[in-house]
């Protein structure tokens, strides 16, 4: 039975288990809850390890926690314990989606693989992520976010000869997050047809090999084995970070008409007339000479400078920001993406990122803060029609 205290959103009445860990299956289930889902976020009795991610409260709490769970509630549950298999029953039962990007072997020994969910209830749809799918030579194998970008190419190309760079940011991970959460929406479209739930599996290889995929298609067919250059772009220019007199900028000039209006702004004609620099891939094989020229012009300016001159001509720019410039940026503070939650132990309210996309006609639920370590534990199992002392068993024996 749903809640009644959830407020109302597209997806008001779905309810989603979420047994996933750190960010392919939680920001999965998030994005759900940010519509109204009812997600229930089941973990360790103890907390589960993605809770003290990147600690930032006294208690060990992690911003990726706090990122991740925003509207979500919170039991703890220990699924393989004698106990908790009838709670497990309940809880399918009154399921629409299971969140749960853990190993096929893992989900099995917890009663999650889908023939497990399907015999209790036909119409859950189980979404799973993993670092490779069920298929393979390395299909037993788990990994996180770096996986799929390093075997993607783009730790690759991301460096410089002889020193490849990853990442900071876990891009693999969100990007494999988006497809399974619309997935699993076109999931329940699809059960509206069927009555049917499925499996939505995502990999994280995949969501890596498919952000690459461009690159991969232009190595099929011409057979090129790109090296890679720093920050410097390849396939036009000129593409790279360039050094202020108070910092650093980047520049992007893709396409003739941009490259015109740069060779404009240089006020030198041979930019035009060079056929060295005719097209986007002679360009980019010309990078080098293209990108001292900006080089030399940002020599003169400041960041402020540069990229005001930039702006005006239309030419895509923008700083390179430290943490703490990102939130106070006029461009990002005027997006209204951050939503400051209070939560124990900060010392100042949390700026959780709403979702980025927004629709016209349809908002997304008035946020929640990440619920604390089995926050509605008892409420969940009194909605699934344990009484009181059956709850205060189970608790006694371990298995919430």
């Amino acid at each position: 039975m749903q809640s009644s205290v959830l407020p109302d959103g597209i997806l008001n009445g779905i309810r989603v288990l979420d047994f996933g860990r750190y960010i392919a299956g939680p920001y999965c289930a998030a994005l759900l809850a940010d519509h109204g889902a009812d997600v229930i976020r089941i973990e360790k009795r103890q907390g589960s390890e993605d809770r003290f991610t990147t600690p930032v409260t006294p208690e060990g709490v992690g911003a990726l926690y706090l990122q991740m769970n925003r509207n979500k509630r919170s039991m703890t549950l220990d699924p393989r314990h004698a106990q908790a298999k009838e709670v497990m029953a309940r809880l399918i039962r009154e399921a629409d989606i299971v969140v749960a990007n853990l190993p096929g072997q893992t989900l099995k020994s917890m009663g999650l693989d889908y023939d497990s969910l399907a015999a209790i209830n036909p119409r859950v749809i189980l979404v799973t992520a993993s670092a490779y799918g069920d298929q393979g030579p390395w299909a037993k194998r788990v990994g996180f976010d770096g996986i799929g970008q390093t075997m993607s190419g783009a730790v690759h190309m991301t460096g410089e000869p002889g020193q490849p760079y990853r990442a900071a940011v876990n891009y693999v991970d969100f990007g494999t997050a988006l497809h399974c959460a619309f997935s699993a929406v076109l999931a329940l479209m699809a059960r509206d047809k069927t009555g049917r739930g499925q499996v939505v599996s995502g990999t994280l290889l995949g969501t890596a090999l498919t952000f690459t995929n461009s690159m991969l298609i232009e190595q099929a067919a011409l057979k090129i084995n790109r090296q890679p250059t720093g920050n410097r772009g390849q396939t036009a220019a000129p593409v790279d970070l360039y050094r202020t007199t108070d910092g650093w900028i980047l520049c992007q000039v893709v396409g003739q008409p941009l490259y015109e209006r740069w060779a404009a702004l240089m006020g030198e004609e041979h930019w035009l007339t060079d056929a060295r620099f005719a097209s986007d891939e002679s360009r980019g094989i010309h990078a080098e000479a293209i990108s001292e020229r900006m080089q030399r012009w940002c020599d003169e300016r400041s960041s402020a400078q540069a990229l005001e001159t930039l702006g005006e001509a239309r030419i895509p720019c923008g700083p390179v920001l430290e943490p703490q410039q990102s939130l106070d940026h006029p461009a990002s503070q005027a997006l209204d993406l951050f939503h400051p939650i209070e939560y124990p132990g900060l010392s100042e309210p949390a700026p959780i990122a709403r979702s980025p996309a927004k629709l016209s006609e349809t908002d997304v639920v008035p946020m929640r803060p990440a619920p604390g370590l089995g926050e509605h534990t008892e409420q969940v199992l009194q909605e699934l029609g344990f009484d009181v002392a059956q709850i205060q068993t189970m608790r006694d024996e371990g298995a919430i």
